[in-house]
């Protein structure tokens, strides 16, 4: 693993809370495969997969979904779950997979692979995956949006002030852009048969608390918690005190509709 995080007990809980699962995307992935492989779906891998949302999503489509992570505190979040029977996790890099050359149906990481060694990741999907397996990578963008009522544009404004505020503090590992990071990682991937999809807006009903914490997940608002932890609970208090002031309601239960824009690519091994 090219970068380390995640692993603090009390945020992979939070992430467990507050991460949306990527349930849009995995239709994606099966048509895709369904194309090139039909009904051949021994093994899924789930690399990075922290507390499993995903991996469990992989459950209804493969004899067995293994999710592999580096953090033995986002996997005991993942085992503390209600996991299927075929649903099990191994504690691994991303780049020294436990499986044998050519055992591997799908290759997934799921707002992950950006913090990977990415060329030896690639090297290593390929070397577990089977022909005619799939590899699929995907994760959002932070700049996610807010529906409700009538004020959307203004609550999508003190939305950009949380981003704005978070910025200084992003991972030099994945640079400006991630979408530009799994861009590149598409183009270096020498399958013929692959196919990049650059934003897919897909809407959760959410608490507005719900918003909230799913920003505190991210690692650029736990690296200012980390450094000033007033000024991180500073910022996310005004921040949700706008919202609520512009929403016209004085609960944090209320519910709003959160835009989170996916970035993905998917490509079959010859």
């Amino acid at each position: 693993m090219a970068v380390r995080l995640f692993e603090d007990k009390d945020h992979a809980a939070t992430y467990l809370q507050y991460r949306v699962a990527p349930s849009a995307l995995i239709s994606r992935i099966m048509t895709f495969m369904e194309k090139k492989t039909p009904k051949q779906f021994n093994l899924a891998v789930d690399v990075g997969c922290g507390s499993g949302q995903g991996t469990i999503l992989l459950a209804p489509y493969f004899t067995k979904a293994v999710g592999t992570d580096i953090s033995p505190a986002q996997l005991e979040m993942a085992l503390a779950c209600n996991n299927p029977p075929n649903v099990s996790y191994r504690q691994c890099p991303a780049e020294e997979l436990p499986f044998a050359a050519g055992e591997v149906d799908l290759v997934t990481a799921m707002t992950a692979a950006h913090w990977f060694d990415r060329p030896k990741f690639l090297l290593e999907a390929d070397r577990v995956l089977r022909p005619g397996g799939c590899l699929a990578l995907l994760s959002y963008t932070m700049d996610m949006e807010l529906e409700y009522g009538d004020v959307s544009n203004t609550l999508n404004d003190i939305c950009k002030e949380f981003y704005a505020a978070l910025l200084p503090f992003r991972n030099k590992y994945i640079g400006s852009s991630s979408v530009k990071i799994y861009s590149d990682m598409c183009d270096s991937c020498s399958y013929p048969d692959k196919e990049w999809n650059e934003c897919l807006p897909v809407k959760n009903i959410l608490p507005l608390s719900g918003y909230i914490g799913m920003v505190q997940t991210f690692s650029s608002y736990q690296k200012l918690q980390q450094k000033a932890p007033a000024e991180a609970e500073r910022l996310s208090n005004d921040i949700r005190n706008k919202l609520l002031s512009a929403m016209k309601v004085s609960s944090p239960d209320t519910e709003v509709t959160v835009v989170v824009k996916y970035f993905y690519w998917l490509a079959c091994k010859p």
